[in-house]
């Protein structure tokens, strides 16, 4: 009894230092909280160029919708996405790219947003002007064309230099003439209650965007105090389409916060 007496805290010590070294592997990993995700596309395109990040994120077991707005008005694009989030069966994240930032500023606001994803992303502050704000932060693009019907869309020839160089080829010029024209109203349209004041957000800046200013990006990632940044060397305008498994890892961060 006395040798046994003595083996017990021996076994106990031991038993907790395996315990332990167990530990740091789950610390570690991120845990989702949110396993519903909603993508929200910008101007010229729809949701098709989401592919890559829904597969990465429907792999790893979330529930993922992409939307498909006009780009007619602001207002009719907020009013399509919530009705997508209103389809959603608990907490979602929003994720919006480009003009779609602009989208997820507004319908933000839905109880159902628990968090908001901007990627290369316009975040807008209340009643805020893009118009204004682009001459400080000027875009490097050349290639908008304004339609007489109030319509703009990119010269396909220069739809690649401008919107998506880090794509291959054969993909931008796809893009590039299955583009949706874009109202230009919708340019103009203004948020007045930005759902990032009350929501927590995370910012994706494309390094070689030519469409946003990345000087552009890199202020609405601080004034809407990001609670991660994310920068990619290289990455263009199109860094929603070509770069799915750094987007997807930015959503999942959100989803486990």
């Amino acid at each position: 009894m006395k040798n046994f007496s003595r083996l017990v805290p021996i076994v106990l010590v031991l038993l907790a230092s395996i315990s332990l070294s167990f530990r740091p592997q789950t610390a570690n990993k991120q845990v989702p909280k949110v396993k519903i995700i909603v993508l929200v596309h910008g101007a010229f395109v729809d949701g098709s160029g989401w592919k890559g990040v829904y597969d990465e994120l429907v792999k790893k077991g979330y529930h993922v919708s992409v939307t498909q707005h006009t780009l007619q008005s602001l207002a009719s694009d907020v009013a399509a996405v919530k009705r997508i989030i209103s389809q959603q069966d608990g907490p979602c994240i929003l994720v919006g790219h480009s003009y779609g930032g602009v989208i997820i500023t507004e319908a933000g606001n839905d109880p159902k947003v628990v968090g908001l994803v901007y990627i290369a992303a316009h975040a807008p502050e209340s009643n805020e002007k893009r118009a204004e704000i682009f001459k400080k932060y000027p875009s490097a693009y050349t290639s908008l064309i304004k339609g007489t019907d109030g319509y703009d869309y990119i010269d396909p020839q220069h739809f690649q230099a401008d919107f998506a160089a880090d794509l291959p080829k054969a993909i931008a010029s796809f893009m590039a003439n299955a583009q949706v024209p874009t109202a230009d109203v919708c340019f103009q349209g203004l948020v007045e209650n930005p759902a990032w004041k009350t929501k927590p957000s995370w910012y994706m800046v494309a390094q070689s965007d030519r469409i946003i200013n990345p000087d552009l990006e890199r202020f609405y990632a601080k004034r809407i105090a990001a609670k991660k940044v994310v920068e990619i060397k290289g990455g263009s305008h199109s860094i929603y389409t070509s770069r799915p498994k750094e987007v997807s890892e930015l959503i999942e961060a959100a989803a486990s916060y």
